[in-house]
């Protein structure tokens, strides 16, 4: 005599189906519709878990609050900036983009600063990113960050975002430090202007009309060099690194996506690093 199969979730109802992943026994109430057959709720579940989540147009994952990080960037900008004003220009000494050696004219010895003071004030690459004296300044960059970045982070997704933004930061740096590194230099601007390149490429590669970003960008490269304490250096530093990393992001074969826009941003990133030793090395040697 044959025995009885029970379905696996209630061993007392007799059943003649299996789910067609598992083969387990399964009741027509643990029954779930599949394109061939049944399945049991656990294979389902299972592959719900691996149902990919929804990806950005670059890859990124997508999020619930898809302008949290350029929110936040703009947040600490801003927090900056107020400490600036509640401290003073000591603050921005020490946290502004410069390098300068040269003999002390008092004692006669050699002596350099900024930058140029050895490993421990590299830091200065980045936190000059975040730092502004004036109010048309950070108004100008933070709206320029909102118009341009929020659209973009939605575009590539938090980490993919937040990397091109600090990478296009370092490019601008670098810039600065190759080309007038003993002049103060601070604000966001190299970083925006990379979001303005991304910006443009992938325009370009969703095939929108280029027009109003190309004449954007034409106007603000125009300031750049007509304006007075306006670091040009460090507008086209951040433009070119984001433009580069951008064509990484938005031109990477589906199949290696991941490999090539993580790569194109470590190459980037590791170019920004390198100029900026040899600046400082030019600088101090």
């Amino acid at each position: 005599m044959d025995q009885a199969v029970c379905c696996y979730r209630h061993p007392d109802r007799e059943t003649g189906i299996r789910c067609t992943r598992c083969e387990r026994p399964i009741c027509p109430e643990c029954m779930v519709n599949a394109s061939v057959g049944f399945q049991c709720p656990e294979c389902v579940n299972e592959a719900n878990r691996r149902t990919a989540a929804p990806r950005t147009v670059a890859g990124g994952t997508v999020a619930a609050d898809p302008f949290l990080v350029t929110k936040i960037l703009i947040g600490l900008n801003i927090a900056v900036f107020l400490l600036v004003k509640a401290v003073g220009d000591r603050l921005v000494n020490d946290l502004g983009l410069y390098a300068i050696c040269g003999n002390d004219p008092f004692t006669g010895q050699h002596a350099c600063i900024g930058v140029a003071d050895g490993a421990d004030q590299w830091y200065r690459v980045i936190t000059s990113a975040f730092l502004h004296q004036e109010y048309w300044h950070i108004g100008f960059n933070m709206l320029s960050l909102w118009w341009i970045g929020a659209p973009l982070e939605r575009l590539l997704g938090r980490s993919r975002y937040l990397a091109l933004y600090v990478v296009s930061a370092l490019g601008g740096s670098a810039a600065v430090l190759l080309i007038s590194p003993d002049v103060l230099t601070l604000g966001a601007s190299g970083a925006v202007f990379g979001l303005f390149g991304a910006t443009a490429v992938f325009m370009r590669r969703m095939r929108y009309d280029m027009r109003p970003i190309l004449i954007l960008l034409a106007l603000n490269i125009v300031f750049s060099f007509t304006w007075a304490n306006v670091s040009w250096q460090g507008h086209m530093g951040g433009l070119i690194a984001g433009t580069v990393i951008a064509i990484g992001m938005a031109y990477a074969p589906r199949e290696r996506r991941d490999l090539v826009q993580w790569g194109t941003l470590a190459a980037v990133l590791v170019v920004s690093l390198a100029l900026t030793g040899v600046a400082v090395a030019q600088i101090t040697s």
